[in-house]
């Protein structure tokens, strides 16, 4: 990568985290916190992807995650700084239990038994009553307090702190699945994606990396889903329904899966839209499918195309407004 690059990205994170700080409304603190959460878990669907398996049930271990931290903080008063990390244990742990039979099946087969384990979690949140609150939810769980850093003190009773929280939290998870992704691990399950039986005749444990990239991304959604649940206080069934899972793909797909860039993309633009446009949020299905088809059929690979297909049209609109100056 050239020193360019990293000047880049740097500069990127600069602005990342300065940014807020000149933020006075509370409201899009707020907004910027759920864009964080769903990188996060774009990012995570998308690490499954790379092996050509798209994870329909995204939401469902984001439950889990959520549900757990809650639980454990609430009965037994463990310290949500230690909870969210329990949270994505224990979707990592559903998730190495169904991982090998569920990896072993393969495209649609793979997506139909993510979802359907989707609306299960959903179904049993919704059913044991007597630990999750069942439709009504749970309610009042712990925050993150308030905490001295360096003799300062942060209360996490504000949006700012929670939203540096959770950039930190995504900042952790790109770094590791960007690492992942250009390391001989990411090499070989781009080349399972490509062709599995080719993979496997020249001796790739295809299922074993299936399973591996499949917890891990799992994982990730769960401490997506601690966060969320100390965030926003309270919890119910119908945050983690199937419709999350399929704006998670919507992102992924919007924004370009080809490039790791492109979920990152995908999430905050799409996060961001239908706060934007307040008047379409009650239409927000509609407007994300239109989205949809607008990408799939004017930019294939994405939005993170978007600039490179922008290229021809500027130089054409730069040697127009050349030529008559040549002329005169």
């Amino acid at each position: 990568m050239k020193l360019s690059k990293h000047w880049g990205y740097l500069f990127l994170f600069f602005l990342v985290f300065v940014i807020p700080v000149f933020i006075k409304s509370e409201y899009y603190l707020h907004i910027l916190i759920l864009s964080v959460i769903n990188i996060i878990l774009t990012s995570s669907v998308r690490a499954i992807a790379v092996t050509g398996q798209v994870s329909m049930g995204h939401a469902g271990f984001k439950c889990i995650g959520a549900y757990t931290s809650a639980i454990i903080a609430m009965k037994l008063g463990l310290s949500p700084y230690l909870s969210i990390f329990v949270g994505g244990l224990a979707a990592l742990l559903v998730a190495g239990i169904i991982a090998y039979p569920i990896t072993r099946v393969k495209t649609v087969y793979f997506s139909m038994l993510t979802m359907f384990f989707g609306i299960v979690v959903t179904l049993v949140t919704s059913e044991w009553r007597s630990l999750t609150g069942g439709t009504t939810g749970i309610i009042n769980i712990p925050s993150f307090g308030t905490i001295k850093v360096f003799g300062m003190v942060i209360d996490f009773n504000s949006k700012l702190p929670n939203l540096y929280f959770a950039l930190i939290l995504m900042v952790i998870v790109l770094f590791f699945l960007y690492g992942l992704d250009r390391s001989y691990i990411g090499m070989t399950l781009k080349s399972i994606s490509q062709d599995d039986s080719l993979a496997a005749s020249i001796g790739i444990n295809v299922a074993r990396y299936k399973a591996i990239i499949f917890c891990i991304g799992c994982f990730i959604a769960g401490l997506a889903g601690s966060f969320y649940a100390h965030y926003w206080g309270i919890l119910n069934p119908d945050s983690f329904s199937l419709f999350h899972s399929i704006y998670l793909l919507i992102y992924m797909i919007v924004g370009g899966t080809d490039r790791f860039v492109g979920a990152v993309i995908g999430a905050f633009i799409l996060t961001l839209l239908p706060e934007v446009s307040r008047v379409f949020q009650e239409y927000q299905p509609l407007v994300f499918v239109a989205v949809l088809y607008l990408v799939v059929f004017l930019l294939p690979r994405g939005m993170v195309e978007l600039p490179h297909q922008m290229k021809p049209l500027i130089r054409m609109f730069y040697q127009g407004r050349a030529e008559p100056h040549a002329r005169n």
